[in-house]
């Protein structure tokens, strides 16, 4: 089951999408239908984060391909780090690019939703924690990143940087170790991955955040991008796919402090 949030007429309303539509086509979001039975178009509502955000676990580095396309040595544990709430957008949001910045990156992802309470939660029982998946685009700004152990927040926690939509998934419906990702910038492909690439698993990851920190549902863990992130700059159109979840599109403006949300 796919469903989403959308803000439409004064009010925020669960949305699916329209039936019969495939959802993995260029345009797969081009309409969608809203609980009480209206159809709507996609510019006709503002997408939300497509559930209600807990914390939001980032880890970074976790596929081998872009850990050495960065110079960067083998890992011994995650590289985690937090995000609040005022990073996330949803589904055709507006991304700001700094004016002073040389390098701005994408990076498609696959979040996982955490659904039930987890503590010390070994591995083989990690997955019935989970209530969900959705993609996720984490924008970083190189310049401003002083240590890979030690991300700090003006690198990974602007406002506005981290995209999520445009469907939350059921678990059940998804099999997260072996989905293809790819982003595209411009209508052209600049990314491409496969989650069985990841160098921490999504049963791993849960085992491990949850011996040290309580898991609660709503919380999201953004799982780390494949190789082949690239600078992006203003009026570029970003859309990240992954297999089963749909197409999450974005655009980047310049930082003058206009709303980050389109209809």
């Amino acid at each position: 089951m796919m469903r989403a949030r959308v803000a439409f007429a004064g009010a925020i309303h669960e949305a699916m999408p329209r039936r019969g539509a495939a959802q993995d086509a260029p345009d797969g979001t081009a309409e969608i239908e809203l609980a009480d039975g209206r159809v709507l178009r996609a510019e006709e509502v503002v997408w939300l984060p497509p559930f209600e955000a807990g914390t939001v676990i980032a880890l970074g580095l976790n596929y081998a391909d872009h850990a050495k396309e960065l110079a960067f040595g083998s890992q011994q544990e995650p590289l985690v780090f937090l995000k609040g709430p005022g990073a996330l957008l949803g589904h055709r949001g507006m991304t700001a690019r700094p004016a002073d910045v040389k390098f701005m990156h994408y990076e498609c992802e696959l979040a996982v939703i955490i659904g039930r309470p987890a503590k010390r939660v070994p591995r083989a029982e990690a997955m019935r924690h989970v209530l969900g998946y959705c993609i996720a685009n984490d924008y970083a700004v190189r310049d401003y990143l002083e240590n890979w152990y030690r991300p700090n927040a003006r690198a990974k926690n602007r406002d506005g940087a981290t995209i999520l939509g445009p469907w939350l998934v059921d678990a059940a419906d998804v099999e997260p170790n072996n989905l293809d990702l790819a982003t595209f910038v411009n209508g052209r492909q600049t990314q491409s991955g496969n989650t069985r690439d990841l160098i921490f698993d999504v049963p791993y990851l849960i085992e491990y955040l949850s011996s040290f920190m309580t898991l609660s549902p709503g919380d999201v863990i953004l799982t780390g991008t494949p190789e082949g992130v690239q600078n992006v700059m203003p009026g570029d159109d970003i859309v990240c796919r992954i297999e089963g979840l749909g197409r999450l599109q974005n655009t980047i403006v310049a930082d003058s402090g206009a709303d980050r949300q389109r209809g």
